[in-house]
């Protein structure tokens, strides 16, 4: 991580030597950043975190949100959309009524609202499945915390049980909300009704063990501390460790409205909410992403707030009452060209995400791929961005963003530059192994012949590796297996007979182990001991369509880059290994297991790999 601060608060210094050399900060960390004035020296430490973490990447998605009742039966102190049943702003959305507000351009539908005293279970469950059979594009995401305690009291179910029968049902995500502020003192005050921290991490660790991921949020600005501020996420941070099923923590600024609530000011500056996102950006650190929800920060603040950590601006968001009821002045809906330029302007690459953040489109131009993983950090630590920006991706979305034409150059899956080569011109780079690699891993319960007719988990991340376990399977053993896709949030594995890991998942379960799976296979060492050559994961291309100019400054960009990574294979992973829970001799033996530059040797592995995959049936 390089980035030269100067600090007005000297007390920040001990922050930045911590978050520099990957240790985690403390509660009392936390109080000092909120208790400091040095807000721009806060920022640019979240923005440093946030470019390791994303690189240039700011999100967004195509989302509606539908409230189906703004009837509720508890009466929270800081809700103005709730009332009872029978007043005269009441109302109720049948099925039909929701589906009309939805279309084909939307790819994520966000439901929230009252706890309605009356409905059905029925109507929860048919809600989701019909959407999905009206829309199956659209990932759902649905019902707080609250809403899965309530229908686990009134319909008498456990909350598992609730939660299996809405996923068979087409439920994806959950939100996070709900959470407020894990303060009993607050809860007491504000919203005695309503659950308390105890039942929210029940929920939401209940549905990560079942691969259903959520959010988080902290409801701030009211009569919370700074204290309570800080406890709240670090409790994040601690379940995040148990469960790894958080995508994104969304800081919510309080929008007063007529709630009675009288916070020291009407609504919270435009400070205290960069500072807010920042120091959660620097406590989170085991969270994926970070959130500028705009409907409740403006848009201005929000796009301030992607240089200070935030890299996800959530959606256009259709139909949102909750925050615009209690005084929110953003406005109601904001087109998709308008978030793309907000995030243009702010000097990052607008990516459009599904609901599991994996991109859907990129919309801007002179961008590299970067793969996330360790192995990729010769190239790209000391990488001077010149007139590219930098967009993390695994290798998989990356193919498919190029074969949009939407990535400049990147380091490639094996098997996407194999399919577009017709448009790729290869460069003399590349990630290939001596023999063994650590790092895309076999965990299995049987031994190869064993797996014949048995079901393998794919993580989704690859595209290359997964070939490769095809090859070794069919012809090097003769053996055909199941191959199926998991998405990234998924971490029980007891449906599988074996499971293949790649990149940082692979190298932290190799280490660890995964339960239940007491044979661990490297498929490079596999390939090697088979072949006797190397083999190549990925290699270095650019489109061909790309200027002159353009193909000799990315090749300057590389070749000076590799060149420092290499000198520095003993330190320049440290950061990034300690993350993954790998030591620097770990992590430097593992970089030096690597040859970054594509020879004689890697090009005929190339050649005998790609005869032997045209030998097998093609999988997706």
């Amino acid at each position: 991580m390089i980035t030269s601060i100067h600090f007005r608060d000297k007390n920040l210094f001990s922050i930045w030597d911590k978050v520099q050399n990957g240790q985690r900060l403390s509660l009392e960390d936390g109080l000092t950043m909120f208790a400091s004035n040095d807000l721009i020296s806060i920022g640019k430490m979240a923005n440093a975190v946030q470019q390791m973490k994303s690189g240039d990447a700011v999100y967004y998605v195509v989302n509606q949100k539908i409230e189906p009742t703004n009837i509720c039966v508890l009466s929270c102190k800081f809700c103005d959309f709730a009332v009872k049943q029978g007043t005269p702003l009441a109302y109720e959305m049948t099925i039909e009524e929701i589906l009309s507000k939805l279309n084909s351009d939307v790819h994520e539908v966000h439901i929230t609202g009252g706890l309605h005293p009356d409905w059905p279970w029925e109507y929860y469950v048919g809600m989701v499945r019909d959407i999905k059979k009206a829309f199956p594009q659209i990932d759902v995401k649905a019902f707080t915390a609250v809403e899965i305690d309530f229908f686990h009291k009134k319909f008498k179910m456990p909350i598992d049980e609730v939660l299996r029968q809405l996923y068979a049902a087409g439920l994806r995500t959950m939100p996070g909300g709900g959470a407020e502020v894990f303060s009993e003192r607050v809860r007491k005050l504000l919203f005695n009704q309503k659950i308390g921290a105890k039942t929210w991490f029940e929920v939401h660790k209940t549905a990560h063990k079942m691969g259903i991921p959520s959010n988080a949020t902290l409801l701030y600005g009211h009569i919370e501390t700074y204290e309570e501020r800080v406890t709240h996420m670090t409790k994040l941070r601690e379940t995040q460790d148990e469960t790894n099923g958080f995508l994104s923590f969304i800081p919510l600024a309080f929008q007063p409205g007529d709630t009675g609530i009288k916070p020291k000011n009407d609504f919270t500056s435009a400070i205290e909410d960069l500072k807010t996102i920042a120091i959660s950006r620097l406590m989170l650190d085991n969270f994926p992403h970070i959130k500028a929800y705009w409907v409740m920060l403006t848009e201005e603040v929000a796009s301030v707030a992607l240089n200070f950590g935030a890299d996800d601006m959530d959606g256009t968001v259709g139909g949102e009452k909750i925050a615009h009821d209690a005084g929110a002045t953003s406005p109601m809906n904001m087109a998709k060209e308008k978030l793309i330029k907000i995030i243009n302007d702010a000097g990052k690459i607008p990516v459009e995400r599904d609901v599991y953040y994996n991109a859907i489109n990129v919309n801007t131009e002179n961008v590299i791929g970067k793969i996330p993983y360790l192995n990729s950090v010769p190239f790209y630590e000391n990488i001077e961005q010149r007139q590219f920006k930098i967009l993390p991706i695994v290798p998989r979305r990356m193919g498919q963003l190029s074969a949009k034409d939407q990535i400049d150059a990147g380091l490639f899956s094996l098997m996407d530059y194999f399919a577009q080569e017709q448009k790729l011109e290869l460069m003399n780079y590349c990630i290939a192994t001596r023999d063994q690699v650590k790092s895309v891993m076999l965990f299995s319960k049987e031994g190869w012949q064993g797996l014949s007719g048995k079901n393998i988990g794919i993580i989704d991340d690859t595209a290359t590796s997964v070939r490769l376990l095809q090859v070794l399977l069919e012809k090097k053993y003769g053996v055909k297996a199941n191959f199926v896709r998991m998405h990234a949030s998924v971490n029980d594995f007891s449906q599988f007979d074996a499971v293949l890991l790649i990149g940082d998942e692979a190298l932290k379960a190799n280490k660890s182990g995964l339960i239940g799976f007491d044979l661990v296979f490297d498929l490079a060492k596999e390939w090697y001991d088979w072949q006797k050559i190397p083999f190549v994961f990925a290699v270095w291309a650019h489109k061909r369509t790309l200027s002159t100019e353009r193909k000799e400054a990315l090749q300057q960009i590389i070749h000076h880059s590799l060149e420092k990574g290499e000198n520095q294979l003993e330190s320049i992973g440290t950061l990034h290994g300690r993350m993954i829970t790998l030591s620097p001799v770990e992590t430097s033996e593992y970089l030096q297991g690597f040859n970054y530059r594509l020879g004689e040797r890697e090009k005929e592995a190339m050649t005998i790999f790609k005869k032997l995959i045209e030998e097998v049936v093609v999988i997706s």
